[in-house]
This record gives C-alpha cells, structure tokens and sequence, in this order.
C-alpha cells in the first residue's frame, strides 16, 4: 500500500458545523482550507488534529476513537488528540493539532496550534550517560528516535551492519520492490535527523563481542564502546539454501534495502522466475515480479501457502489470488539444484529462471547474546520489561522472546510493528519508565491491491469463525482455542481489525 495524502473532503470547519454532527465518541472529517481537519468528541470535549496519518496517508477519521487518542485504521498507528504526537508505531511524525472554537451553537476550526517543544536533549540526573543500540533495523531506529523524543541528552550511538541509514523494510518486498514507491520513501528519517539528534550512526560496523560485566562492546576493527544501557536488535537474517547453485550470482535473498534494489536491477532483464518458499516475503515479492510483467513460478513444501498462519480457507483464497495474477505453484516441493538458467525440483520437474529468489523463513540474529552469556532460548529471553538477563542490558525486535499478556506463552515475534514498539518501549524502561510491554502483535500483508491485516498471535486453534466472504474480498476471521480469540485476520475490515486489538487489550487488563 503506496503512501500518499488524502484529498480533503467533508465539511469546510472555518465556516461552522452543528455539535449534531459530530456524535459522542464519534469523529468527523472535514477540511481547513486545503489540509485534511478530524474533528473528534468525547462527552462535550472537542479535539481537531490533522486527519491523515503520518505512516502511509491512512484516513484517520475510518479508524477508531480509544481514550484521548485515534487510531490508524490501515496499519494501527495511533496518535495523541490532545498533542497530535504518534503515541505508537509505525508512525512517528506528529499531526498537526487545531484549536475549537464553540460559539453561536456551532463548532470552528481555524487555527493550527503550534506544537510543543520538543524536550531539551539535556542530561537528567537519573538517566544513564551512554546508550549504545546494536541494530539499526525498526527496533533500534524506533529506541533511538524515542530516547530522543523522551529527551535523552546523554551519548546515543547506534551500530548496524547495514549500509543504509534505517529505512522502511516492509515496502522492500511490497510497493518498492513493484516500482509503485520511489527512493525517497524508503528512509525512516533524512540523513540529517541523525546528525540534529546528536544519533552517532554507525553503518557497516559489525560487534563482535559484548562485555556484560564490563559494560562494553567490541567491535570487529578492535574498538570498543563503553555503555550504562545497551540493546540489542540484532533482528533476523534470511535462511539460506544449501544446494548446488545456491549462491550463484542470480539466486537472491530478500531481507535488506540492498537486497531489494539487486532484485530490482536483475528484473529489468528477467523474463522468468522462481521462487522459492511460499512465505510472506515470498509472496509479496512474487505479486512485485508480477507488477513488472515478469513471469512468476513458486515453488514450496507446504501443501498451501501461509496455512499455518491463516487456516485452509484463507490459504485457499491466497493461492487463487495468486494464480489470478498469472502466478504457477509448484507444492509440496522443495529445490534440489539450480544452474545458470533453471530450478530442478526434487520430483525432477524443472523450471526455467533468470532469476531466483528464495523465501524459506528467517532465524533470529543471537550469536552475540550467546556469547555474552545471556539467556537464550529460540530468542534471546526478556522479562515483561524487555530486560534479557544481564542488568542493563534489554532486548527488541526479531531476537526478543518476551511474556506475552494475552497468550500466556512466551512469545518471539517477526513484525515490523511489534518491532517498533518493543523499541519505543525499551527506550523508555532504559530511561526508568518500568513500563511493561503488552501491545497486542499487529502485522499486515499486501497481495496486489489485497491488503491483509492480523492482530493477536495464534500458533494453534481449535476453529475459526468466519465473517463475511474470504473470496468477494471481505472478511473477518477469528481464530479461537478454548473459546478464546487468539488472533484476528481481515481483508477490507478495518475497523473490525482495530476493535479486535482493543478487545484484546482490554481483555489483557481485565
């Protein structure tokens, strides 16, 4: 799903609407000269703040009044009613707030209230001196940008492998890996966001050991980093294939902006693919491909693709959508060579490719906290304040295995979303907050012009309650054990989705 404004519609504010119009815990959208207003009720209080959410130019006035705050219907961003600030991820720019006026037996919106300062980045005598964020991935960009939204003044450094600044990791198998979102969408923030921010950003730096007791780290040239708080977001890396012609120049995996962009390149002259893996990078790739007319095998052992994730039904509707699009599934397949030209699967069948990419999952980045001695388990282990083991030391994103609320179990997730937001809250623990993480995990997937959301997490279930109609591309289903709402998925039933988060919440607060 592309970014981009929506078209102010609705009533013109500066010209007075009736209080009728706007219903208690109600919203309405209208316009202040050319900038999209919501007007927002609760009781005889009135809020106006910019309608279109700062993430990818969601129409804030479909989602969903919660407390003092409103909520992204297209991927749950939520924003501050009474500041404009965005509270949770994934957006992280403010909208813009304006000032009501009740007169006459009417409601005005004219003037944009200027917002806040942000704190002074000044030294607080609580606050640590030095974080160092390993990680530039959602998790440490989300940390870093949140110590500094919160006021951290002390030093901040952030290390990653990568040689981009952070930038937006899910559009790299989704809108611009198909060409529908340009370069410039792809940083987090503008290069001198780091530089305004006092962020020591350190790309294409490897840590090579961390030193729990002595408070430091060590980096691969020799140097090393001391730290009062560090974490670690050292997220995933891609799964690679161990088969004759795996690492031949055409064969790609898909997890980096870097990555992205050769697979672009290589497209440019492809006329036939693989891949490999029916996952949700997979996939997403596989509808970019076709975005760019190239045509598209999937090869994979599951017997449908993302079953374990969504049940048979919706499995079902994920393939036909495919093959729609002039997709040909190869299932209950794995590869058993590639050479300069094909992919010979293990039945002997054999596909022509020019290019090849392979989607078989993930493993979670946690040599480092082995090493150091930190308790790892299928994830590096955090308690419900993302603390791992060691005092001082907390934990986000892909490698974090955390209490979860809802479950029960102890959970590690792969979502851009709950990355973010484990790194905003990590943030302010290591500021002393104590703030226990309890979101409910959140993702979405975009398949063509099908976006596909799920909140909650549900590895098993005892059924699934089907609303509405999986194949006319309106649904809400609900995966259930015991009687209990695990996990919600939903095409085109936005604002379901954000009452199913909420209901979740509340049912964890209960």
């Amino acid at each position: 799903m592309a970014a981009g404004p929506s078209t102010p519609s609705g009533p013109d504010l500066t010209q007075g609407i009736s209080p009728a119009d706007v219903p208690d815990s109600g919203m309405l959208a209208g316009h202040v000269g050319d900038e999209a207003v919501l007007v927002a009720r609760r009781g005889t209080e009135y809020s106006a703040v910019g309608a279109t959410c700062t993430h990818y130019g969601g129409p804030l006035a479909e989602g969903l009044l919660v407390g003092d705050t409103v909520r992204c219907p297209w991927h749950h961003a939520c924003f501050s009613l009474r500041t404009g600030e965005a509270v949770e991820a994934p957006a992280f720019n403010s909208v813009a707030c304006w000032r009501v006026e009740l007169r006459d037996g009417k409601i005005f919106v004219r003037e944009k209230i200027e917002p806040a300062p942000t704190p002074a980045h000044a030294k607080k005598p609580t606050a640590p001196d030095r974080i160092v964020i390993v990680g530039g991935g959602a998790a440490g960009f989300a940390a870093a940008e949140m110590l500094r939204r919160e006021g951290f003044g002390g030093s901040l450094t952030m290390v990653s492998t990568d040689n981009s600044p952070p930038y937006d990791r899910p559009n790299c198998s989704k809108d611009y890996l198909a060409g529908n979102a340009p370069e410039e969408w792809m940083p987090l923030r503008p290069a001198e966001f780091y530089r305004d921010n006092d962020i020591d950003l350190r790309l294409e730096t490897e840590v090579a050991a961390i030193d729990p007791r002595g408070r430091s780290i060590g980096l691969r040239d020799g140097k090393s980093l001391p730290f009062d708080k560090l974490l670690l977001a050292t997220g995933a890396e891609p799964i690679r294939l161990d088969i004759p012609g795996a690492n031949a120049p055409h064969v790609f995996v898909l997890r980096s902006l870097a990555d992205s962009r050769a697979i672009i390149e290589r497209a440019k002259s492809a006329k036939r693919a693989v891949v490999l893996g029916a996952s949700f990078i997979g996939l997403e790739a596989t509808a970019a491909l076709r975005a760019r007319e190239v045509e598209v095998h999937v090869a994979a052992p599951e017997r449908a693709p993302l079953e374990r994730i969504f049940g048979a039904e919706m499995a079902r509707f994920v393939r036909s959508l495919h093959e729609e699009h002039g997709v040909t599934f190869h299932l209950e397949q794995k590869a058993a060579a590639i050479d300069g030209k094909s992919v010979r699967l293990e039945n002997g069948q054999t596909l022509d490719a020019d290019l090849v990419i392979v989607g078989i999952g993930v493993r979670p980045r946690t040599a480092l906290a082995e090493r150091a001695g930190l308790e790892v388990d299928r994830g590096v282990n955090v308690d419900g304040y993302l603390q791992t083991s060691a005092p001082d030391i907390y934990a986000a994103g892909d490698i974090a295995r955390w209490p979860d609320p809802h479950s029960g179990a102890r959970l590690r997730i792969e979502h851009w979303v709950v990355a973010e937001r484990q790194g905003q809250a990590a943030a302010r623990n290591m500021l002393g907050a104590g703030e226990k993480f309890t979101q409910v995990p959140f993702f979405w997937s975009q398949h063509y012009d099908v976006p596909i959301n799920y909140v909650g997490h549900a590895e098993k279930w005892d059924d699934i309650g089907i609303e509405g109609d999986i194949a006319g591309r309106d649904c809400l289903l609900r995966y259930r054990q015991g009687g209990r709402v695990l996990a919600v998925a939903s095409i085109y039933r936005d604002r379901e989705s954000l009452e199913a988060e909420v209901a979740m919440e509340r049912e964890k607060g209960s």
